[in-house]
């Protein structure tokens, strides 16, 4: 992998001189810029066309989650992975409505954030493990309510593969909830890397979302793994 263009958005000094550091001793990243206020993080996100933006929610100006937005619309092709201290499912889900690739927490260790930064880069959903636990209950909750609503049992799956998905495509979006990347794909499934990337660029279509972190929430959701 390439060295990646990182932007850091985050109003404390010295979380951004703490992870400046970091980035000092790794090869991998490189931290072009950073910005304290979120209008600042937005302009430098279009400026610069970073990798990665590692974006905090609390904001001045303009918060994390509304950064966040803009960014993606003008840009779909950046990633962001927010970087914050709120673990509330309005942040959290908020967060994932607007775009945001990712999701982790301040109290992660240094190789967590390093290894979350390099996944959402190459597209991979990456959510914090408390993140993942809050998402996958409140998914299967809201589940568990239009199961009963709709008097479907929860594992019928081919009654909520409305999208058109192939049975493949359902393999590949296993894989992608378990949290493998295009290479591991590629090899679980003994395909071709452009083959696998082709099978997740078509699921995230067929399911109108723009990455693997909504396709993972939308595929629990609808019970289609």
């Amino acid at each position: 992998m390439d060295c990646l263009k990182v932007l850091l958005v985050e109003d404390h000094t010295m979380v951004r001189l703490g992870l400046s550091l970091v980035f000092d001793n790794c090869e991998d990243i490189n931290m072009i810029a950073d910005a304290d206020n979120g209008k600042k993080g937005v302009e430098l996100a279009l400026k610069l066309n970073p990798d990665v933006v590692l974006m905090d929610i609390g904001l001045p100006d303009i918060d994390g989650i509304q950064a966040t937005a803009m960014i993606k619309k003008s840009n779909p092709k950046i990633k962001v992975l927010i970087f914050t201290s709120r673990e509330s499912e309005d942040d959290v889900f908020d967060s994932l409505a607007a775009g945001a690739d990712g999701y982790i927490m301040k109290g992660a260790k240094e190789d967590q954030v390093i290894s979350a930064i390099k996944a959402v880069a190459e597209g991979t959903a990456w959510l914090d493990p408390a993140i993942a636990r809050l998402v996958l209950s409140n998914v299967k909750r809201q589940t568990s309510v239009n199961n009963d609503n709709n008097a479907l049992p929860a594992n019928n799956k081919n009654a909520k593969n409305t999208y058109g998905l192939t049975d493949r495509e359902i393999e590949v979006l296993a894989l992608i909830v378990e949290g493998l990347n295009n290479s591991e794909i590629a090899k679980k499934l003994v395909i071709t890397l452009s083959t696998a990337k082709a099978h997740v660029h078509s699921i995230l279509q067929k399911l109108y979302v723009t990455n693997r972190t909504q396709a993972t929430i939308q595929a629990v959701k609808e019970g289609l793994v």
